[in-house]
């Protein structure tokens, strides 16, 4: 990955547009790069993101609670864990007191499918920045939201 005027072809009115479009450009490029480390693993990032904030959690947690900490809100959360569950990576526990609500769980084949994955994973997405760089890069994102 290069300059984002080479890569998609473009000039730009003023820095403020380049720095928006690069910034969507770099998250789909990141976003490409995602899909394609974790299709072998047969999950999506989403799907990786539900079973960390499930391992981080400790214990069975609301459907919400999950919506509510991932990284990207998907309005199809429910349908990913759907597929989860499925695959038996987490489990739907019905509340005692109240059947409307459903707790979630993480099974041990999830946290051995996190373990293995973490085994594999690089951060090599960024590597390229000092870690002060890393850090006023984090900072201007915040700013910007």
């Amino acid at each position: 990955m290069g300059n984002i005027s080479k890569d998609i072809n473009s000039k730009f009115p003023n820095n403020k547009v380049k720095a928006l479009l690069n910034i969507i450009y770099t998250a789909n490029w990141i976003s490409s790069k995602q899909n394609s480390f974790f299709k072998p693993y047969g999950i999506s990032p989403q799907q990786f993101n539900i079973l960390r904030i499930l391992r981080g959690a400790g214990e069975a947690i609301k459907v919400q609670t999950i919506k509510e900490r991932m990284l990207e809100r998907a309005p199809n959360a429910t349908r990913l864990m759907d597929k989860l569950c499925d695959k038996q990576l987490i489990e739907r526990l019905q509340c005692p007191n109240d059947r409307r609500v459903v707790h979630i769980n993480i099974t041990k084949k999830g946290l051995e499918l996190l373990d293995e994955i973490s085994k594999n994973m690089k951060s090599d997405y960024i590597d390229n920045l000092t870690e002060e760089e890393a850090g006023l890069l984090s900072d201007l994102l915040d700013k910007i939201r």
